[in-house]
């Protein structure tokens, strides 16, 4: 099933997510189960994960690579992530997370500018559309 989710992020455009539950269901259930969710988003390379969430799933089909704009859970960090460009540790054209990821879903509606603008502490709200 798929299910809209808003990133809304003050004084910048929202992020649109679209969540399948195919790959990691549970994983997506808990995740729902826990919005509206206000948190802190930190930068790493050319992906966005927000500070520990209250979600709580280990592994469930994890990957070690993702694709361009993946969304995904990371089990070690107990965050989301939003991967938008290579991260610092993997190779050319390749999306490496920092340990494997649930991945949840797509960014849907987001510019690439934009998402590249996002400062380090910026406070985002994650809700169902």
């Amino acid at each position: 099933m798929m299910y809209q989710v808003i990133v809304d992020l003050p004084k910048i455009k929202n992020i649109e997510l679209e969540l399948d539950d195919k790959i990691a269901p549970k994983t997506v259930r808990s995740f729902l189960d826990c919005l509206p969710l206000s948190v802190g988003i930190n930068v790493w390379g050319e992906e966005l994960y927000t500070d520990e969430t209250p979600v709580n799933m280990g592994p469930e089909n994890s990957k070690s690579l993702v694709e361009l704009m993946d969304v995904a859970y990371w089990p070690q960090g107990r965050a989301i992530c939003l991967f938008f460009g290579p991260t610092p540790i993997g190779n050319k054209d390749e999306i490496k997370p920092y340990s494997p990821v649930n991945v949840i879903g797509k960014i849907r509606e987001a510019d690439k500018t934009l998402l590249q603008d996002i400062k380090e502490g910026t406070k985002a709200t994650f809700r169902v559309k």
